[in-house]
């Protein structure tokens, strides 16, 4: 199965400020190393670092098995989304996901309108359910999750070792599609 690609949407941001969606492309790459570059502590704080060309790499090496979906002000990259088919028969159509954008345009929309997006790709792909995990001390994402349709569906005890030298729990969600 081949990614889909979308050519750039335009998204208007709580701010006024327009950005354009769409799948990444191999010459994307620079602008996305760049991205992780720039994040400050707080914005990757949740995430499972290092955020270097070498994971990048990875993330991006399956473009058929994967919707990648960025987003961009102008030629810099702002919004990374990735959803990721788990390839075993037995989960046939299920998939995980993550998220990051830049602390530039955090709480302006952007994650929303990306997850809405993904979602949207998702679904024209024929995927069945969209999984994700995030530390339960990250209230902001869980909004965001549960207001596109992700459901809570448990609790990983004390498993995300943090900045702050303290153990975390995990939520579990969910999406059916």
């Amino acid at each position: 199965m081949s990614s889909v690609p979308i050519s750039d949407a335009p998204v208007t941001l709580k701010n006024g400020r327009a950005v354009r969606l769409a799948t990444y492309r191999p010459e994307d790459k620079e602008a996305l190393v760049s991205m992780y570059a720039s994040m400050s502590s707080e914005a990757i704080k949740w995430g499972l670092p290092p955020y270097d060309r070498a994971r990048i790499e990875r993330w991006t090496s399956d473009l058929a098995n994967r919707i990648i979906l960025i987003a961009r002000l102008e030629e810099k990259i702002v919004g990374h989304l990735q959803i990721f088919r788990i390839l075993d028969e037995r989960r046939k159509g299920v998939t995980e996901l993550f998220i990051y954008v830049h602390q530039d345009f955090q709480n302006l929309g952007l994650g929303t309108r990306m997850m809405k997006k993904a979602i949207e790709l998702a679904k024209e792909r024929g995927f069945h359910r969209i999984g994700l995990t995030v530390v339960a001390d990250n209230h902001r994402a869980i909004k965001v999750y549960e207001k596109v349709g992700f459901k809570k569906e448990g609790i990983a005890r004390e498993t995300f070792y943090g900045d702050d030298h303290r153990y975390h729990d995990e939520v579990e969600m969910g999406l059916l599609l």
